[in-house]
């Protein structure tokens, strides 16, 4: 019996990548640069970490609209802690504790609380913009602990540590979720919560799970953006961060209702979205233009995912999978309670 073949779900927006490259390249000379590559993906980094974290909660069907402040407020807690007088590890430390902590409650409140996580996700971004501005009276904090330049400024093997910080990062989550009962639990609960309840998943450990990981990955965002400018800015991350972080996962091809996507794909979008942002940059475009040009990007992937659904694959070909998902959620279960 032949073996059909499946094509990535990662491969479109790849093409779509070396295109962009291409068309920049050609368009500028500079883009084409070792040194501006070097800043397309220092610059990406901080978005890429965002959208692996939010790619984990699109994937239960929910959003996570506070990564943007989580920025600020984890930067600034890691600066506040050396100018106490703590060391730079305690306080990197400290920033992912801070972004635990934020994973916590937009997790519980959202489960617990039975809320849309768009409205919980949306008051934790205020609650977590306003509490580094009542802390230094919107004053920046200088970091003066040299050791704390290594997140943002420090290389090993000539590669600049937060591009390998963000890839290892991808690593170890897109391992978790392909190769665990947890990443398999995420998908089910994504695909339909209601039956993975009913198969005994337990929903209100995934969400808070996934939410966690967001937080964690905003912290290290707000590591690196703190330690390469060794300047604690209450304002940090205030842009457009946290909706480059959903285009990222939504052109990569992860789902916005839930349970289809990888972290390959939103790792690709995101160097997507970097490339777009720093061509527009090389080639002269006004910076006005680039949210727009963002705008379309996440409504592009918005429709295609949207109708993918119907045209595509079919909602009964979308219930199989999800069915499939659950099926082989019990089995690890199972299999673990053997063991």
């Amino acid at each position: 019996m032949k073996s059909r073949f499946k094509m990535p779900q990662e491969l479109g927006v790849l093409i779509v990548v070396l295109l962009v490259a291409v068309l920049m390249g050609v368009l500028s000379p500079e883009f084409r640069t070792a040194s501006n590559l070097q800043v397309l993906l220092l610059n990406g980094s901080v978005v890429t970490f965002l959208a692996l974290g939010q790619a984990c909660v699109l994937l239960t069907g929910g959003i996570d609209l506070s990564v943007g402040s989580n920025i600020a407020l984890t930067g600034m807690i890691a600066a506040l802690a050396m100018r106490s007088g703590l060391s730079w590890w305690v306080a990197a430390l400290l920033a992912i504790v801070t972004g635990i902590v934020v994973g916590l409650f937009n997790g519980a409140v959202i489960h617990y609380g039975h809320m849309p996580p768009f409205i919980v996700t949306f008051a934790t971004f205020g609650i977590s913009a306003s509490i580094p501005k009542i802390l230094t009276q919107a004053k920046s904090v200088t970091v003066s602990d040299p050791m704390f330049a290594f997140f943002g400024r420090g290389s090993l093997f000539g590669i600049p540590m937060p591009i390998i910080m963000v890839v290892i990062a991808a690593v170890i989550i897109g391992v978790v979720l392909s190769n665990t009962a947890t990443g398999v639990h995420v998908y089910a609960v994504g695909g339909n919560a209601d039956t993975a309840r009913l198969s005994g998943i337990n929903i209100a450990r995934t969400t808070i799970f996934v939410y966690v990981v967001s937080g964690i990955c905003a912290a290290f965002a707000g590591i690196i953006t703190a330690s390469r400018l060794m300047v604690g800015y209450p304002t940090a991350g205030s842009g457009n961060e946290q909706f480059y972080s959903i285009a990222s996962a939504v052109v990569g091809g992860v789902s916005l209702f839930g349970g289809v996507g990888t972290i390959l794909g939103a790792f690709i979008g995101s160097l997507l979205i970097a490339e777009v942002s720093n061509g527009m940059n090389v080639i002269g475009v006004d910076s006005y233009w680039q949210p727009l040009v963002i705008g379309v990007i996440i409504l592009v992937g918005v429709l295609f995912d949207t109708n993918k659904s119907r045209i595509s694959f079919g909602r009964k070909k979308h219930l199989e999978a999800t069915s499939a998902l659950v099926e082989e959620a019990s089995k690890v279960d199972a299999e673990k309670d053997n063991k």
